[in-house]
C-alpha cells in the first residue's frame, strides 16, 4: 500500500490553545506548518469554563499578547462579560478575567487559522514520532501518512488515552466526548520519554431556563471594559454585557456528597491519575473543608446563541443521581435540569523536567511541547507553552538561540522555570505568589516588558514596537517633570486635599510626594498641575504607578540584579556532574538529570545545596580559567 509523505518546516501536534499559538507563531515566523487536530470541531475549545484570564492568567494571556500572540485579541472579539480582578488591591494582582462566547471563540481561532499564510489544517491522529539518532524527523498518523518536518510541537492537551469517569461511568474520550488519542504515549514510551497520570473535572452544564436567578445575586461587568489586547481599540470593547449569578452550597449539598463518596471515583480509587490541588473537585472541598458550611457557586453562560450555564465551583465526578440531587439543593437551582454531566478525565502526560526552559526535549533534538501535555492546567498557561514552544521550534530552524523568559522578565517565565526545574506532582497552576517579582510584572505592562522580545523574535511589526518606544518615552519623561512641580499651601491646594479628604499642608511639597499618598493619584491632581501634558490613558496609569510605587519598584529591580547575576552564569549543556568531586552524590544526581542551562536555575532544583552551588561556582571559574590559557 503506497504512503503518502509529505513535508513541512513545523508540525504542530493538538489544536487546543497550547497549539494554536504554536502553530500561530511558526507560520507567522515564514514557516510551513501543519496543525493536526483529532477533530476540527476541537480547535481552541473551552472543555471546562467558559472564560480567559483570572489572578494571574491574566497577566499570562497579556504577556502573549505582548510578544504576538492571538488569545488576546481573540477574547477581545468574542467576550460576553469581562472583569479586571482585585481592583482593591495593589496593581501586582489587578488581573483582567473574560466570559467568552465558548462557540463563537472556537469559530474565530478556526477562521484565523485557517487564513493564515504558510499554515495547513489536517484533521488526523497522529501515532508516532518519527526520530533517527535522537532527532526529531517528522510524525505519523494512525492513517499510515507520514509528514517529515524539522521540528515537532506536542500539545495534545488531556487527550492522550482520555478517560471521562462519573459514578460507575466510564467512557474512553476525550474532553467533551471528543475521540481520545490512544497511540501516541506508545511512541513516546518507546523513545524514552518518562510519562505520568494526571487528572481534571468540569461540573455539569445545566438549562438556564430552570433556573431561579432571583436566588441568587447578579454578577455584572465592569462599567469601562479593558482589552486583553494592546493592539484592541478600547472603544470597541464597550459592549451590553451578560450577567453571572452566584450562589452557595448548603449543609443539605455537602450531607447529600457526604452519604455518596464511596460512589466516587475519587474516592473508590477508579481514578489513578493525580487531580489539581487549587481547583478541587465540590467532593474534595467538602471533606477537606469541613469546617465551611457553604461555598460559593457561581452561574456563567457558555454564549449568547446556548441555554447552556457552567456551575463553576461545583466540579464533580459523582454519579448522575447525585449530581442532579446535589444541585438542586442549592438555592435558585431546586429544578435545575443538566445538560452535560459533570465528569472527571484522566490522561496521559509528561514529567516537564525533561525539557529544557526552551520547552524543547533534552533527549530529542528538534521535539517540543507545551500545555497540559507538560504537566500544567489552564487555557492561558497552556497559550503561554505553546507561544514560547513555537517560537523556539522556529529559532531553531533559524539556527539562532532560543527565546528564554526568566522569573524577573514575565509570568511565562515563571510558569516554564517551575515546569521544567521543581518536581510537579499534580497539575500545575499559575499563581501571582508564584511571582517573587509581581511588583514588576504587572499584566498593565507587560507591553514594555515583552514587546521588544516579540520584535525581535519577529511577530511584532515595526509600527506596533515604535508605538510601545513612544509609550516608553512619554512615560520617562513625564515621570521627570512631574518631579519638578512644587506646590505651596495655597487655597486652591488646600481646598483640593480637603475634597479627597487627604491632609493638608502646612508647607510646601513636590507633586510627587502628593501623588505618593494613598488617597490622591497623578489624574485626581491634574487640576493643580496647569502645564500637565495630554497624555493617553495608558500612558498615565504607568505614570501613577512608576511614581506612587518607586521604593518598592527600585527595591525589587536591585533583587532583580542580584539575581540575573546568577541566571547569567551559564552551564554546560550536556555535562556529566560525576567529574566534579566536590559535590554530593545527590546533587550530582539531580544535576545530571536536570541540566540546568545556569547557576540560578542550578540553585532552584530541590536537592541542591548553597555548598553545591559554590562548588560549581569555582568549576565556572576553573573553566573559564582554561578557556582563557587556550
Amino acid at each position: 500500500m503506497p504512503v503518502i509523505r509529505e513535508k513541512y518546516d513545523v508540525c504542530v501536534v493538538g489544536a487546543g490553545h497550547a497549539g494554536c499559538e504554536a502553530a500561530l507563531a511558526c507560520a507567522r515566523l515564514g514557516f510551513s506548518t501543519i496543525l493536526f487536530t483529532i477533530s476540527m470541531e476541537s480547535i481552541a475549545m473551552m472543555p471546562c469554563n467558559p472564560n480567559i484570564g483570572g489572578s494571574s492568567k491574566g497577566h499570562l494571556v497579556r504577556e502573549v499578547d505582548a510578544l504576538g500572540g492571538e488569545m488576546g485579541i481573540n477574547i477581545d472579539h468574542t467576550f460576553i462579560q469581562s472583569k479586571m480582578l482585585n481592583k482593591s488591591k495593589g496593581p501586582a494582582v489587578h488581573s483582567l478575567r473574560a466570559q467568552a462566547d465558548k462557540i463563537e471563540y472556537t469559530n474565530r481561532m478556526r477562521q484565523v487559522l485557517q487564513s493564515t499564510e504558510n499554515l495547513t489544517l489536517r484533521q488526523a491522529e497522529i501515532s508516532e514520532l518519527i526520530v533517527e539518532d535522537h532527532e526529531i524527523r517528522g510524525v505519523r498518523a494512525t492513517s499510515g501518512a507520514e509528514y517529515a518536518s524539522q521540528a515537532v510541537v506536542l500539545c495534545t492537551g488531556t487527550y492522550l488515552r482520555a478517560r471521562c469517569l462519573y459514578g460507575d461511568v466510564v467512557n474512553y474520550t476525550g474532553p467533551n466526548g471528543m475521540q481520545a488519542a490512544n497511540h501516541l504515549t506508545d511512541s513516546l514510551v518507546a523513545n524514552g520519554v518518562e510519562m505520568l497520570r494526571f487528572k481534571t473535572g468540569t461540573p455539569a452544564r445545566i438549562d438556564g431556563r430552570f433556573v431561579d436567578y432571583s436566588k441568587m445575586q447578579e454578577q455584572f461587568g465592569d462599567e469601562r471594559v479593558v482589552p486583553f489586547s494592546f493592539t484592541t481599540d478600547p472603544e470597541t470593547v464597550q459592549i451590553e454585557q451578560a450577567s453571572c449569578w452566584l450562589t452557595y452550597t448548603n449543609e443539605e449539598t455537602h450531607e447529600i456528597i457526604r452519604q455518596n463518596l464511596d460512589r466516587s471515583p475519587l474516592f473508590s480509587g477508579a481514578i489513578e491519575g493525580t487531580g489539581p490541588r487549587y481547583c478541587p473537585s465540590i467532593e474534595d472541598k467538602v471533606v477537606k473543608f469541613s469546617d465551611k458550611d457553604r461555598h460559593q457557586v457561581f452561574l456563567e453562560p457558555e454564549g449568547n446563541h446556548t441555554n447552556e450555564m457552567y456551575i463553576g465551583g461545583m466540579s464533580s465526578s459523582l454519579p448522575e443521581d447525585v449530581q442532579y440531587a446535589m444541585y438542586r439543593s442549592v438555592p435558585g437551582l431546586e429544578n435545575a435540569r443538566i445538560v452535560r454531566n459533570a465528569y472527571a478525565i484522566e490522561y496521559d502526560c509528561i514529567d516537564p523536567r525533561q525539557l529544557y526552559p526552551s520547552l524543547e526535549f533534552k533527549a530529542i533534538a528538534g521535539l517540543f511541547s507545551g500545555g497540559q501535555f507538560n504537566g500544567s492546567s489552564g487555557y492561558e498557561e497552556a497559550a503561554a507553552q505553546g507561544l514560547i514552544a513555537g517560537i523556539n521550534a522556529a529559532r531553531r530552524i533559524q539556527k539562532k538561540e532560543p527565546l528564554i523568559l526568566d522569573r524577573s522578565e514575565a509570568y511565562i517565565g515563571v510558569l516554564i522555570d517551575d515546569l521544567v526545574t521543581k518536581e510537579n506532582r499534580e497539575p500545575y497552576r499559575m499563581m501571582t505568589s508564584r511571582a517573587e517579582y509581581r511588583l514588576l510584572l504587572r499584566q498593565d505592562n507587560a507591553d514594555l516588558r515583552l514587546t521588544p522580545k516579540g520584535y525581535e523574535v519577529g511577530l511584532i511589526p515595526q509600527e506596533r514596537y515604535d508605538h510601545v518606544l513612544e509609550k516608553e518615552r512619554l512615560i520617562a519623561e513625564e515621570v521627570e517633570r512631574v518631579k519638578t512641580i512644587h506646590l505651596g499651601a495655597t487655597a486652591p491646594v488646600q481646598s483640593l486635599l480637603e475634597h479627597y479628604e487627604s491632609a493638608p499642608l502646612s508647607s510646601g511639597i513636590s507633586l510627587t510626594e502628593l501623588i505618593r499618598r494613598p488617597e490622591l493619584d497623578y489624574d485626581k491632581l491634574a487640576p493643580l498641575d496647569p502645564e500637565r501634558p495630554k497624555l493617553p490613558v495608558e500612558v498615565r496609569e504607568q505614570v501613577n504607578i512608576n511614581i506612587k510605587y518607586e521604593g518598592y519598584i527600585e527595591r525589587q529591580m536591585k533583587q532583580v540584579r542580584q539575581f540575573k547575576r546568577q541566571e547569567n552564569k551559564k552551564l554546560p549543556r550536556d555535562f556529566d556532574y560525576t567529574q566534579i568531586s566536590g559535590l554530593r552524590l545527590e546533587a550530582r544526581q539531580k544535576l545530571n538529570q536536570y541540566q540546568p542551562i545556569s547557576i540560578g536555575q542550578a540553585s532552584r532544583i530541590s536537592g541542591v545545596t548553597p555548598a553545591d552551588i559554590s562548588v560549581l561556582l569555582v568549576f565556572l571559574e576553573q573553566m573559564k580559567g582554561k578557556e582563557e590559557l587556550r
